[in-house]
Formats: C-alpha cells, sequence, structure tokens
C-alpha cells in the first residue's frame, strides 16, 4: 500500500535547498513521487509501507539543518514574522554583531583580532557547515553550502579571519533577502485567501443568524448586504445587484447579477441585497481552489529551471575541481608561491556559488504565475506560463469564447402588421419553452417593454419549430426551410431571409395562419472585446483561427468581422485533426470552454480554457482566463513573454557577474569579501529583477 505524505521544511525557502533535501529523501527506500515546493516550504511524496518510515524521513531532512512537521487537513501555513525573528534573520544579526566586537578588539589588541574574526566566522557558519557536512553524509557533498564552508575555513587557515567573517555575514545576507523575496511572492497570492469573510449570515425561516463562514454547509441560504464580501460559491436565489469580481478573477467593471447567476467567495455586492445558495464549501470554492491551483504550479518546474537544475548537480563539482586545479597548478608546475595561488582558488570558490543561477528561473516562475492568479490568468505550472510566451498560432472555440455562449434578437422585420405585434406572438408561443432561441425571443420581446399574451395548446413541430394558439388564431414559428413548404413566400421576404442567414444569422418566420408576418433573426453574437483581442495577439505575430461546429456560413460571417480564418461543421475528433496539423507549422494554443473542448486542449502545446472556474476548465486545461474575456488570451501571451525576458535576464547577469569577477580574481584584483558580493549581489539582482513581474499589468 502506498500512502501520499505532505511535510512542512520550515527553512527550505530556496531553489538550492530543495535540490539538497530532494537528493537526500530520494535516496531513500520505498520514497517515490518526490515533489518540492521552496516557495511554501513543502515536501510530497509516497512512501511504501516497506520502505523508510516518517521518522525515517523527518531524522534525514532534520540532519540537513531544517525543521520538519507533516501537514494534515487543517494545519495552518507557517506563521512568518519579522525578518529578524527568522533563523536566517538572527544568523545575520548575530554574524554583525561578532564582526562588530571583533573590529572594535582591533583597536585595542590588534594581537588578539584574527581570534575574534577566527570565532566571528567559525561560529556564524556553524548552520552553514552542519548542512554541508549532513549533505554530504547521506551522499551529496557537492552544495553551495560546501563551497561556503571550505572557503571560509581555508581563509581562516592562512591567516584571512577578518575576510572569512566578513565572507559569512555576506552570504548570510544574500540568502535572508532571498528568502524575504520569496516569501513577498508567497504573501501576494496567500493574500487571496483572506478575501473571503470570517462570518456570514445565514437564513434559517424567518431568521438571518450570523455564523463562522467555515461552518457553511452546500444548500444553505446566505443573505449578503451591500457592500458585503460572497462567503461562499453560490447561486443567486433572490434579488439583483452588481459583483465586483475583481479581488478573484481580476475583472476591473462590477458585473450585473440576478436570480439564477453564480457568484464566487471573495467577490464584493455592490449595492443590492441578495440571497445566495451556498454551492462549494469553504475548502473547494473559487478561491481554495485557485490557491491550490498555483501550489501546485508553484511546485512543477518549467523546463528552463529543470534544465538549470541539471546543470547545477554538475557546475559544482566543476568549480571545485577549477578552483583546486588553480590552487595546485600555478605553484605545482611553475614554482609561483603557495598563498596567492590558494587565495585565488577560495576566491574562485565563492565566485562559482550557483546561487543567483539556479535561482534565476523558479523566482521568474513564481512571479508570473503569482502575478496571473492575482489578474485572472490561472497558470498550472512554470511548463505552460513558459510555452504560453513561445506559441506561433492560437485556435478558438466559437460558441462561449469567442461569443458570448447565448443567443440574441439582433433583427425583427414585419412583413404584415407591426414588429410588436410580431414579437408579443411569437413570445406568447415560446414562452413555455426552454430552448435557447426561444428565450431569446422571449427576452428581446420583454426588453421592449411590449405586453406578452397568454398563448395555449403549444407544441413543438419535429426539430422544424413550434406552434400554438394566441386568441383563437394558429400561429407558427419555424424555419424558412418548413415555412416554404406551408405558405408562398414573396421574392422580397425571400431576400431578407438569405440577406440576414448570410450574415451567419438564424431565421425564424412567424407566422399567423397563412399569413405570413415577418421574421426574427437572431444570431450568438461575438464578446465586446474579442476584436480587440485578435487584433492584440496579430500585433504580437501569433496567428490565429476559429475552430467551431458551427455551419460555414455562420462560422464565416463572424471571422469576417474578427479577421481571422476559419474551419466550421468540424466534430470534435475533426479538431483534433486540425490542432495536429496547425503543431506542424509551431507551437499551438487552444482556447476553449473546457467542456465541449477537452480532446483538443489536452492535444494542443497549451491548453486554455474560457471560464469563470468551473471544475473541468480547471482541471482540463493548462491554463484558465478566470474573467471570461477573450483579451486575457494576449495579455497570457505577455505575462509568459515577460517571465521568458525575465529569466534570460537573470541567467545572462548572473554569468556576465561570474565571468568579470573570475577573471578579475586571476589577475589578483578580487578580494575573498568581494567574491562572495559578487554572488550575493547577483543573487539580489536576480530576485529583485523576478519581482518587478508580481507589478505586471
Amino acid at each position: 500500500m502506498v500512502k501520499n505524505i505532505n511535510l512542512q521544511v520550515l527553512g527550505m525557502d530556496c531553489p538550492s535547498c530543495t535540490v539538497t533535501v530532494e537528493g537526500a529523501v530520494c535516496a531513500l527506500p520505498g520514497v517515490k513521487n518526490v515533489k518540492l515546493d521552496y516557495k511554501n516550504q513543502r515536501l510530497t511524496l509516497d512512501l511504501d509501507d516497506n520502505g523508510a518510515g516518517l521518522d525515517k524521513i523527518a531524522s534525514t531532512v532534520r540532519t540537513l539543518g531544517y525543521d520538519v512537521a507533516e501537514i494534515t487537513k487543517g494545519t495552518p501555513p507557517p506563521a512568518v514574522g519579522p525578518w529578524y525573528q527568522t533563523k536566517k534573520g538572527r544568523l545575520v544579526l548575530l554574524s554583525g554583531v561578532m564582526m562588530t566586537l571583533s573590529a572594535v578588539l582591533y583597536f585595542f589588541r590588534p594581537d588578539l583580532s584574527p581570534y575574534g574574526f577566527s570565532a566571528a566566522a567559525l561560529i556564524a557558519l556553524f548552520p552553514m557547515a552542519r548542512k554541508a557536512f549532513g549533505a554530504a553524509r547521506l551522499g551529496n557533498a557537492f552544495t553551495i553550502e560546501t563551497l561556503v564552508t571550505v572557503a571560509v575555513i581555508g581563509a581562516i587557515i592562512i591567516n584571512q579571519a577578518a575576510e572569512a567573517a566578513l565572507v559569512v555575514f555576506l552570504f548570510a545576507i544574500g540568502e535572508l533577502l532571498e528568502s524575504l523575496a520569496t516569501a513577498k511572492a508567497r504573501r501576494s497570492v496567500l493574500a487571496l485567501a483572506t478575501l473571503a469573510p470570517k462570518t456570514a449570515f445565514v437564513v434559517r425561516g424567518d431568521q438571518v443568524e450570523e455564523v463562522p463562514a467555515g461552518n457553511l454547509a452546500i444548500g444553505d441560504t446566505v443573505e449578503v448586504r451591500p457592500g458585503g464580501r460572497i462567503p461562499a460559491d453560490g447561486t443567486i436565489t433572490r434579488g439583483t445587484t452588481s459583483i465586483d469580481q475583481s479581488p478573484v478573477t481580476g475583472e476591473s467593471i462590477p458585473v450585473r447579477k440576478t436570480k439564477g447567476d453564480t457568484v464566487y467567495a471573495g467577490s464584493i455586492n455592490a449595492d443590492g441585497v441578495i440571497r445566495l445558495r451556498v454551492e462549494k464549501t469553504s475548502e473547494d470554492n473559487m478561491i481554495g481552489r485557485i490557491l491550490k491551483l498555483v501550489e501546485e504550479a508553484e511546485a512543477s518546474q518549467s523546463p528552463t529551471a529543470r534544465f538549470i537544475d541539471r546543470f547545477s548537480r554538475y557546475y559544482t563539482p566543476g568549480v571545485m575541481v577549477v578552483s583546486a586545479l588553480i590552487i595546485i597548478t600555478p605553484p605545482l608546475v611553475f614554482g609561483a608561491a603557495w598563498m596567492p595561488w590558494v587565495y585565488k582558488g577560495l576566491a574562485i570558490l565563492l565566485i562559482g556559488c550557483p546561487c543567483a543561477l539556479v535561482l534565476s528561473t523558479p523566482a521568474a516562475i513564481t512571479s508570473g504565475i503569482a502575478a496571473g492568479a492575482r489578474r485572472g490568468l490561472l497558470m498550472k505550472g512554470g511548463v505552460a506560463l513558459e510555452a504560453i510566451g513561445k506559441v506561433t498560432t492560437v485556435a478558438f472555440d466559437k460558441t462561449g469564447t469567442l461569443t458570448e455562449g447565448t443567443p440574441k434578437v439582433t433583427d425583427a422585420q414585419a412583413f404584415s402588421g407591426t414588429e410588436e405585434q410580431m414579437m408579443a406572438l411569437a413570445a406568447a408561443i415560446e414562452a413555455s419553452s426552454s430552448h435557447p432561441l426561444a428565450k431569446a425571443i422571449v427576452d428581446a420581446t420583454k426588453a421592449r417593454k411590449i405586453e406578452i399574451p397568454k398563448a395555449s395548446n403549444s407544441k413543438a413541430l419535429q426539430g422544424r419549430g413550434v406552434e400554438g394558439t394566441v386568441d383563437g388564431q394558429k400561429i407558427i414559428i419555424a424555419s424558412p426551410r418548413y415555412v416554404a413548404e406551408i405558405a408562398m413566400l414573396k421574392e422580397t421576404q425571400n431576400a431578407t431571409i438569405l440577406e440576414l442567414e448570410e450574415e451567419g444569422k438564424t431565421v425564424a418566420v412567424v407566422m399567423q395562419g397563412k399569413t405570413v408576418l415577418g421574421v426574427i433573426a437572431m444570431r450568438d453574437e461575438l464578446r465586446d472585446d474579442a476584436k480587440a483581442a485578435i487584433a492584440a495577439l496579430k500585433a504580437l505575430n501569433i496567428g490565429v483561427v476559429m475552430l467551431t461546429g458551427d455551419n460555414a456560413r455562420t462560422g464565416r460571417a463572424l471571422a469576417n468581422q474578427l479577421g481571422m480564418d476559419v474551419r466550421a461543421e468540424l466534430m470534435p475528433e475533426d479538431k483534433l485533426i486540425a490542432i495536429e496539423i496547425l503543431k506542424e507549422s509551431g507551437k499551438t494554443a487552444m482556447v476553449g470552454d473546457g467542456i465541449n473542448d477537452a480532446p483538443a486542449l489536452a492535444r494542443a502545446d497549451v491548453g486554455i480554457a474560457m471560464g469563470g472556474g468551473t471544475d473541468v476548465a480547471l482541471e482540463t486545461a493548462d491554463a484558465a482566463l478566470l474573467q471570461e474575456r477573450v483579451s486575457g488570451m494576449p495579455d497570457l501571451v505577455r505575462l509568459s513573454r515577460a517571465t521568458l525576458n525575465n529569466i534570460y535576464q537573470n541567467i545572462t547577469a548572473a554569468l556576465i557577474l561570474k565571468a568579470i569577477f573570475f577573471a578579475t580574481t586571476l589577475m589578483g584584483a578580487t578580494d575573498l569579501w568581494m567574491a562572495i558580493l559578487a554572488d550575493t549581489g547577483a543573487t539580489v539582482l536576480v530576485t529583485l529583477n523576478a519581482l518587478r513581474l508580481l507589478k505586471f499589468k
């Protein structure tokens, strides 16, 4: 039997930490599927019954210098206090105090100051040395802590105690800054958890009772007053209001909601009093699902991060080999003095620390995912985030993606009588139907404030239309093809019908007895931002194509409005073939509603679900546009490209700094403290550059 275990590893808050922990844990018997998330300090693994026990895993991680605790349901996230209360913060303060005392000692007893600096260096080095020796005992002798430990001890041996102490102090500062940056990115996402209110007003009979929001159950009726936050995902059962969804989906404009509409926990009720039926518990609501998916996304490595990870496994021992060669080759081969080259070799160890290089990619990915989540652009991992920026073609489903998903009346033209009379009779017959076209006619009639009469004997005409009786008169609403079979349509009437159909509209003919009263045209209209979004994608040099199962005429009419290619009358399997053909020319993304487009979403290089966080949308695709706006697609591309550029900038900056200081060290122009400052400076530079992505708009 395999047991899934979740552990909190306090102090594991940098990418290099995860490499060490992963190597040690993976070596234990019975351990499988190890996943580490340094952003949330979590270790997840599967453990066989016959493998190492939980105690063995915990003791192994503690050997590396970390605190471990098992995560169970309801375990709160680790509390993050002020920086000076953290282990790394205390180490910086201790190093600083010891450095200051040693410096003071230098002025009064210069002969004793080397001992003071040596003590300062060794005391502050202890936590790092413990990690280095622990990793070595578990089979990983080449870690960043090993490089620093060897360099500091070597510096003390060659009577450079003051520089050794300064090296430890600067390294500790760099680690603290890296930890604080990670915490900042984590807090930017965890802030979502505070959006849902702590209490809710539950309706029980005629009473309204305030209860903890965590106690709400599915089916409860909740009242939300103006200015209050929605306590749970649910469906409005009474009232109409405007909902500010920006805290959850990033949608800046309040959305009008009424009975039957879905609302999300954390959204703000702007004006009216509403009641809603709870559909999701606090653990499964929109906020909870977003947090879970972002947590999983941050734990997954992007292709670039995986490459850097593999590279660092060989890079670190390579640095030690190069350092050793620099120390021994000039004295042994050329007869040079030992001490200058030992000093240079130790400096190379510090310059070679891969902190900035290892951090360059995950720091940018974390910030990119966090920035997207706060703006309704949900990505399920670094793989998706990187891939989106490299797509050359985006394929869109039509219904519910480029269009609103619900047909609306676009034209009403009377051939006999008035439009109002025709609309009233049509709505009377359609009032009892739940068909989308029928609902469109009824809604349009009500919007025009036309009184709808009572109808009787309404019945469907086997897929061709519907008929009924109003005031003793037989009323038929049917397709033009069926009407042509039972009545004579004039040439002008046929011309009007043909013109409307060429525009991609569905035409219903209204008849009273044998008299043709007129036509009502309907179409699932484009989203208001669709045209601008397609234009934005083209400006980004990305090809766009519509894949729809609708008829060619409707698809062509809408595609012409958007200025994009179209492939119509496609069955689900046809969409798969179309995606495969598009992939031959480059990386392809598919944008759909996440339900009927699930196969195509899975087949594309990147599947992007358009939808307000439905389960299928969030689980099937690699990313989701929670705002239900097409403009989210170019935003995703821009965010991905900004993240990729950030990664390239980070890697380039780290390598250039190392190359510069490597050269200056060989020329004798770099001190030990400057060497570690090069690594610390690169780490800080990479971190600050990655945090810029949190301000992405």
